[in-house]
């Protein structure tokens, strides 16, 4: 899990007020100098503000990195009459950005894990998913960086994660194909080792 404490924290604002600070400066200009390099002017009106929403946009494409995804599950509940079933939370969308061209990867996480004694607010499992989809990713690590993360706090029996997503890098350029869902699975504990049980939480996800 990434440590958080070496990066420079925001100083835009929560309601995305301008950021006067060198950094913000320094991302700005490199947005202009992007946008003289693909051919057009930054300081036609159009596109005069179009970098300051771009580094305010990408504060939000990228907040998961000042986000510590094992806070969201520090929060614990004992009280369940011994219930040790499945928890599943089945279509969380979300939306991430490939590492390697900065476009959108869009879809769903199917998240799910057989508890111990002990289980998490629902809600937290989907900032999990959100914490770690809100920086640059590939499919297959923010696959695991979910499921591991859940395996590692919370210490069930076992942790089930797929992913199923579209990537515009693949839909709007390069081999220019839509309509092609990606599909990562990430297996721990009881998911891995018990087939049975692997195919009973597969079909409960829909699969």
């Amino acid at each position: 899990m990434t440590d958080q404490s070496s990066r420079p924290q925001p100083t835009v604002s929560d309601d995305g007020a301008f950021d006067p600070s060198p950094e913000a400066d320094r991302a700005r200009e490199a947005v202009r100098e992007l946008l003289r390099w693909s051919g057009d002017d930054p300081e036609r009106e159009g596109l005069r503000d179009t970098p300051d929403r771009v580094i305010r946009a990408f504060r939000e494409y990228f907040r998961g990195y000042d986000e510590n995804p094992v806070d969201y599950l520090q929060r614990t509940f004992e009280e369940v009459n011994s219930y040790d079933e499945v928890v599943l939370l089945r279509g969380i969308p979300f939306v991430s950005h490939c590492e390697h061209h900065i476009a959108p990867i869009e879809g769903k996480a199917h998240v799910a894990y057989l508890p111990t004694s002990r289980v998490v607010g629902i809600s937290k499992l989907a900032r999990v998913v959100h914490a770690y989809a809100r920086r640059l990713q590939i499919q297959e690590r923010l696959t695991a960086e979910i499921g591991d993360c859940i395996q590692q706090v919370l210490n069930p029996q076992g942790v089930a994660v797929v992913l199923q997503a579209t990537h515009g890098c693949m839909t709007c350029r390069g081999v220019e194909t839509p309509d092609v869902t990606m599909v990562t699975s990430r297996m721990t504990g009881a998911f891995r080792d018990d087939e049975k049980a692997r195919r009973e939480i597969l079909a409960l996800m829909g699969f």
